[in-house]
């Protein structure tokens, strides 16, 4: 089975058509949640301000589908699960709301086929169908393995709430395929407060905080080898010694066992041997992506790393297959990532593909086809063409991400001003500058380079990246070179201003020229997990 693989498309055909039965060790899953809403991705400059433009990642609205809802009727293995959604219907109607839970219930059951047997799945959701997802959850999984449903403030309150309580927290429903489950306690740091009430000694010599625990135990937990005179002591009435005879002489032997002025001994515990609070299901220690928060991309949806760390950590171990159905940014594969784990994500749009690239790119140095696959994603010709005809937004962003580190770029207002992306780099220590790119899966002439000419002179922009589908001509490569050449502050290398590179040549690897003392993303930077520093150009 394909590990560390990034697919590009429906996550229903795709969990169908390449994942086996009980391949999985966790899922976790960040649905869009049916607030009919617009998503724009918003990236932002260099400077840390919004960009000039968003770019629509997805639009968060489902819409009733009778064929859609007598598909699943018809095909779901689960007839509980069927009477279930019928009963939504015929009591909510056919409205936006049921569409969508009419889209997630076969997602769900594909979910738990590939799940293993100890595997688990959280499933983050909001308000507005965490109640419905829940019900379909029990039928699916069991009610018997539902293990806890955790809130997570997400964000701080709210002034303009309305005729309501402002709503700052997210719902993960926390379920697993069995009983035996994997499982690592999380723990949380005492509070100071705790701290200075409990740890209230101070060893001399070490100075290590410590608090005294009594070592007797309820009589109804006694067993035969914790009944006996420690050191002419007894234990009180209804008492035992909480540990053995042998235990305790290790303690004494360690010098864990402090004595009162009446000879009562009590156990010394060490604040630094103790691993915290065990983690809750209210969880509001891990701060939400903020407009200033370093790991911040602009992507709508984006959950914090800390959080997808958490629940990685607790309920998988190092080796274990992550899968994210709907990976948006990526944070679920960043987190397995860092943690060692093995990861599958899958989106629907070119975008979150793109941006899971430059994320993997930058914090890890992980490069596709070396260290990760991507499936769905033309990789011919003929493949790009017929995502052109498809669908030339997408060809667009697609093409453009060919280009490591690139992004898409979209006037504010919608015009069209010929740039349809932008790469950030540094080549000295002064500000950073652009590249400008434009894509082109139509015919092509001499005026489109001409024209691209201007763009770059009405912009100030340092170097300029035509994509294009079809071959350039003779006159279009005269013309970039017209263009002339930039040189780098650092080396005195001279790249051509404009270049040209056709699709066929971006996939064998021929690349755009750009100069690589510190190539920037255009969006914001995450903390680098292995950096690496070059010199030198680039191809791209």
């Amino acid at each position: 089975m394909p590990e560390n693989t990034l697919y590009y498309g429906d996550n229903l055909e795709v969990m169908r058509k390449y994942l086996p039965d009980e391949c999985i060790d966790l899922v976790y899953l960040d649905p869009p949640f049916n607030s009919n809403r617009d998503y724009n991705l918003l990236f932002r400059e260099q400077s840390g301000e919004p960009a000039q433009g968003q770019i629509k990642a997805f639009t968060d609205t489902w819409q009733w589908s009778e064929r859609a809802y007598d598909e699943f009727c018809q095909t779901c293995p689960k007839p509980a699960l069927v009477e279930l959604v019928q009963g939504f219907v015929r009591t909510l109607g056919r409205n936006d709301l049921t569409a969508y839970l009419v889209m997630m219930a076969p997602r769900l059951v594909e979910l738990h086929r590939v799940l293993k047997p100890t595997g688990s799945l959280y499933l983050h959701c909001d308000y507005l169908a965490s109640s419905y997802l829940r019900v379909m959850l029990d039928i699916i999984f069991g009610a018997k393995n539902f293990r806890n449903e955790i809130v997570w403030k997400r964000t701080s309150a709210h002034a303009n709430v309305g005729k309501r309580y402002g709503v700052i927290t997210d719902t993960i429903l926390f379920y697993t395929k069995s009983a035996n489950y994997k499982w690592n306690m999380i723990y949380t740091p005492y509070s100071e407060e705790h701290i200075q009430s409990t740890y209230r000694y101070v060893e001399e010599g070490t100075g290590r905080r410590y608090a005294l625990r009594d070592l007797t135990a309820s009589m109804q937990r006694a067993s035969s080898g914790q009944l006996y005179e420690w050191k002419g002591i007894r234990p009180p009435s209804s008492r035992c010694w909480a540990y053995t005879r042998e235990q305790m002489e290790r303690f004494e032997a360690e010098g864990r066992i402090v004595y009162s002025s009446k000879g009562y001994p009590r156990l010394k515990v060490y604040l630094d041997e103790m691993p915290g609070v065990p983690l809750q299901n209210l969880w509001t220690d891990l701060p939400p992506i903020s407009s200033h928060s370093a790991e911040r991309l602009g992507y709508p949806t984006q959950k914090p790393i800390a959080l997808l760390e958490r629940i990685i950590q607790a309920s998988s171990n190092e080796g274990d297959i992550v899968l994210d159905p709907f990976c948006g940014c990526g944070t679920a594969i960043v987190a397995a990532q860092k943690l060692k784990r093995r990861w599958i994500g899958i989106d629907i749009t070119h975008l979150a593909i793109a941006l899971i690239k430059y994320r993997l790119s930058d914090m890890f140095d992980l490069k596709e086809g070396k260290h990760y696959r991507v499936v769905g994603e033309p990789t011919t010709v003929a493949e790009a063409r017929a995502l052109a005809q498809q669908d030339r937004d997408e060809f667009q962003k697609w093409a453009i991400g060919l280009i490591p580190r690139a992004r898409p770029y979209q006037d504010k207002k919608g015009k069209d001003t010929g740039i349809d992306g932008v790469l950030f780099f540094k080549d000295d220590l002064k500000d950073p500058k652009r590249a400008l790119i434009q894509v082109k899966s139509g015919r092509v002439s001499v005026k489109d380079i001409r024209d691209f000419r201007g763009v770059l002179e009405r912009e100030g922009a340092t170097l300029g990246l035509f994509i294009t589908l079809e071959p350039p001509t003779r006159d279009m490569t005269l013309e970039a070179e017209q263009a002339g050449f930039y040189t780098t502050p650092l080396g005195n290398l001279r790249i051509p201003r404009l270049q040209i590179r056709t699709v066929e040549e971006l996939l064998a690897g021929k690349g755009f020229e750009i100069p690589s003392a510190a190539l920037l993303m255009g969006v914001a930077q995450a903390e680098r997990v292995a950096p690496t520093s070059e010199q030198g150009a680039l191809e791209m």
